[in-house]
């Protein structure tokens, strides 16, 4: 593999999708960046013909390549089921209900943050925090007319930052056994970033805090519209409870999701059948259960259709269902593709290789692993890869410059974890702008945090602070677990 022949897809892909963010916007999401990626994987395998890959061998590329993304997949179909039928259930408009009255519109950035923090935190899930938590919060903010984006910006910070530290959670798992450290000496060793990054991203949304919420009255109308089409109650948050307390006891997240979201339908068929009756349509006369049969069926495949007198919680609550989750799926596949084809030619581990030449000190070696891990989010769509590959690539070199394994998992969890959700077409940021209903680059901004806590271990880097040395005795991290 050469330079220009490893630099030539990468070229066509960035000039595909600025083409199609320039001609799409918005929408570049919904068809034309999924053609983009899938013309880059023929380039790309045709680079790998250049360098002796088979065609043979790249389509393998591009079956492992989508394996790896095949349970993403199925939690992403499992959380549309799920939205569903929490909104038909009345658990969302709950959260709603329920939130506008003890949330101040003045914190609520902080607050949400905050929350999602301390939830993931406890169960180890960015995902299930986003979709579960994140889709009440969401809908609080577009009650008290705040922004979207910096909403989901808000959940994004917090749910990482629970995620990134929780025992549980299978990026911090696999960063340190992916760097040979100490489970719990990593975490204590991440402290040292991930603190002040939050605490300064916690002050960040505490200034951005609006006072020119939605006066009290169109507070009231909303909660008397809510009132009006669910049976509301503090009932109707025991799916929430019941899935937080699945996936604290470690069960796995996509049988969690399911029985969450059947959860979600009993509930509905129990407290809510006049909202199942109205959204079966039941024109036909098909009989009361059979009715009522259809309508929660419809909650979990095409998800709920509000068509209320109030056109904002018609908006509000019309989501949800497994084919609303259909476009992100055919993102995730296309880019997944894309990245085994880069794994299997070659292509990327030239390119990530190519990062460790210009090292020359522990800044640069830390900037490298950072940069490292935010190429291979871009390039393979997969947070678990970014973590994976560049750990086994610069074991060595931190050795090689007298510093931990410890400095090398942390940055992966500072990079390689975070700016996952940052990225369109990564499985992370797809499945974050699928679920919270706002486009990833509009969120990314505002995710505070993910973009604070990278910069942080650069700077720590270039001032050697906080910088764990190797011990020559021993293994550092055996030493500090014991």
């Amino acid at each position: 593999m050469t330079l220009h022949l490893a630099l030539i897809p990468i070229v066509f892909l960035v000039t595909l999708l600025a083409c199609s963010v320039y001609l799409f916007g918005a929408d570049s999401s919904y068809g034309a960046n999924q053609i983009a990626l899938v013309l880059t994987a023929c380039v790309a395998a045709l680079v790998g013909r250049r360098a002796g890959v088979s065609w043979a061998q790249a389509q393998d590329g591009i079956i492992d390549g989508i394996a790896v993304g095949l349970a993403p997949i199925l939690i992403l179909l499992a959380v549309g089921m799920l939205i569903g039928s929490w909104i038909l259930c009345g658990t969302v408009p709950a959260m709603i209900y329920y939130g506008v009255e003890v949330l101040n519109p003045g914190i609520f950035y902080a607050a949400s943050a905050a929350i999602c923090a301390i939830v993931a935190l406890s169960i180890g899930s960015s995902w299930t925090v986003a979709g579960t938590l994140g889709i009440g919060l969401m809908g609080i903010s577009a009650s008290f007319e705040l922004s979207p984006a910096i909403t989901a910006g808000a959940i994004v910070s917090g749910a990482y930052f629970g995620d990134k530290l929780s025992p549980m959670s299978d990026t911090t798992n696999l960063a340190s056994a992916a760097t040979g450290v100490d489970l719990f000496a990593h975490i204590r060793h991440m402290l040292w970033t991930t603190i002040p990054s939050f605490a300064l991203t916690l002050i960040i949304f505490a200034f951005m805090g609006s006072a020119d919420a939605a006066p009290p009255q169109e507070i009231a109308e909303l909660q008397q519209a809510l009132a009006s089409e669910f049976n509301i109650g503090l009932h109707l948050l025991l799916p929430l409870l019941v899935m937080l307390t699945l996936v604290y006891k470690r069960l796995p997240a996509y049988p969690s999701i399911v029985v969450s979201a059947l959860i979600g339908v009993v509930f509905a068929l129990l407290f809510q059948p006049e909202a199942v009756h109205k959204l079966a349509g039941d024109e036909a006369g098909t009989g009361a259960g059979f009715a009522l049969l259809k309508g929660v069926w419809i909650s979990l495949f095409s998800g709920f259709s509000s068509h209320s007198d109030n056109a904002f919680l018609n908006e509000l609550l019309s989501k949800g269902g497994m084919s609303s989750m259909l476009n992100t799926v055919w993102l995730i596949l296309c880019a997944l593709g894309l990245g085994g084809v880069l794994e299997r030619t070659g292509i990327l581990r030239y390119l990530l290789g190519l990062t460790l030449r210009g090292v020359k000190s522990a800044g640069s070696l830390i900037t490298a692993t950072v940069m490292t891990c935010l190429g291979t989010n871009i390039l393979a769509a997969d947070q678990f890869i970014s973590v994976a590959l560049p750990g086994r690539m610069f074991v060595n070199e931190y050795e090689r410059f007298g510093l931990s394994r410890l400095n090398l998992s942390r940055t992966l969890e500072d990079s390689g974890t975070l700016t996952s959700a940052l990225i369109p077409w990564n499985t992370c940021g797809a499945y974050m702008s699928a679920t919270l209903g706002v486009a990833t680059f509009s969120y990314a901004p505002f995710a505070f945090f993910n973009l604070l806590c990278p910069l942080v271990a650069i700077l720590y880097g270039f001032m050697h602070f906080a910088l764990k040395p190797l011990e020559p005795e021993a293994d550092d991290t055996t030493e500090e677990a014991r």
